[in-house]
């Protein structure tokens, strides 16, 4: 076990678990994952066998078939698949969110319905907030619902799904304007629909089409993608808690889980590089002695496992704080904001000790400086991030009188 980023207080159980997927990560991510990706390939494999451990399952309650684990063991288990290939954290982390959500804030015959199949990933979840037109800017959406008996009609394009084309269960966000007379504030006739869906690409329901996998720079094998809504009917009975204009609240509280989720990313991510850097040191020599006993090199491994440990600490804390039942959007939001930053610099210092060889396509660190960049985008720009941050201080820190 490695020194640096141990978590004190763990049970046994939450140790085993996290051994189990260590060891699962050695042997079955890390040896394929660069040859995976470059071929933006989705781990179908990987998959199955994060399914047979129980992964998919990990926080839906064992009433439901679920282990019932705490978001802290989640995150845990995270930091380490993104040790191995961050992809692979994607595809169970909007599973996570939209369970967490029904867990949360679904109805009894959508719990009873969804969360079963969902701990056996049997039905894997999406969610879907942005828009082509809005990125951060959540409340601008316009994609809408409107009623027809028992039905909703939804239109519009919703833009990112992580798992678009892979699952089978979407959380969707739009704006429905029913009971909610105009100037309503935009957050309050929001609406979360539950849309069943078949896996794949063009039109997999009447009213729905998933056009494609977007090409991107990083975080390849994982699908992202578009949706296009184009009066798709969906039944009154899947509206997230059977009440709209919740939608807003519904979608904050997973992206709450989510941050912590992103954190925990970038701390995989950043322990990762260091493994890489620090060994990488050891074996590279120049002017006769190995480039780890030069002062310079071993700054930058001081810097980097500083780093490391700081971002899985407040990583940790964020989760510990949510597990508690409190409010954690202040401490979620800088573990996100320092675990990215971090992660991205680590990176970094990884990529200049490898030298000319961190520029080849046959050194895992290419692959991870093409990654690190989206956990500073993901689930809120830093800039967001540090917006949530700022006015949750001034609530704690407002002046008396």
């Amino acid at each position: 076990m490695a020194r640096l980023a141990q978590t004190a207080g763990l049970t046994d159980v939450q140790q085993e678990i996290l051994s189990t997927v260590r060891d699962f990560v050695d042997k079955e991510i890390i040896p394929v994952a660069t040859e995976l990706e470059h071929r933006d390939e989705y781990p179908q494999q990987i998959v199955d066998g994060l399914k047979e451990l129980g992964l998919f399952g990990l926080m839906i309650p064992e009433e439901y078939g679920g282990l019932g684990e705490s978001l802290l063991t989640y995150a845990l288990c995270v930091e380490e698949i993104a040790r191995g290939w961050m992809s692979v954290s994607g595809i169970i982390n909007t599973h996570f969110i939209v369970a967490y959500m029904l867990k949360q804030h679904g109805t009894q015959e959508q719990k009873d319905h969804f969360l079963p199949r969902m701990a056996l990933g049997e039905v894997r979840g999406a969610f879907s907030m942005s828009e082509p037109a809005l990125g951060s800017d959540v409340s601008a959406i316009t994609s809408k619902a409107v009623r027809d008996g028992d039905e909703y009609v939804l239109n519009g394009q919703k833009m990112w799904l992580t798992n678009g084309g892979s699952s089978n269960l979407v959380a969707v966000l739009v704006r429905s304007d029913e009971g909610h007379p105009e100037g309503t504030a935009p957050h309050k006739s929001m609406t979360t629909f539950l849309v069943e869906k078949e896996p794949g690409f063009g039109e997999v329901r009447p009213g729905l089409t998933i056009p494609g996998k977007i090409d991107k720079m990083g975080y390849k094998g994982v699908d992202t993608t578009e949706l296009i809504m184009d009066g798709l009917r969906v039944p009154a009975n899947r509206v997230l808690g059977g009440t709209t204009g919740r939608g807003f609240y519904q979608m904050m509280d997973g992206v709450e889980v989510g941050r912590v989720n992103v954190a925990a990313r970038g701390c995989g991510v950043a322990q990762r590089a260091f493994e890489l850097g620090v060994s990488y040191a050891q074996q590279r020599h120049t002017f006769g002695k190995p480039i780890a006993q030069h002062q310079a090199i071993q700054f930058k491994l001081a810097e980097m496992a500083t780093k490391v440990e700081a971002a899985h600490a407040m990583m940790v804390n964020a989760a510990r704080k949510k597990d508690s039942g409190e409010r954690n959007d202040l401490e979620a939001g800088m573990a996100k904001y320092l675990a990215s930053e971090y992660c991205k610099e680590v990176v970094e210092d990884a990529f200049r000790i490898h030298g000319g060889y961190g520029f080849s396509k046959e050194y895992e660190i290419e692959r991870l400086y093409r990654e690190a960049p989206m956990l500073l985008i993901g689930e809120g720009t830093a800039e967001i991030q540090k917006m949530i941050i700022g006015r949750r201080l001034l609530e704690e820190y407002r002046l008396q009188g």
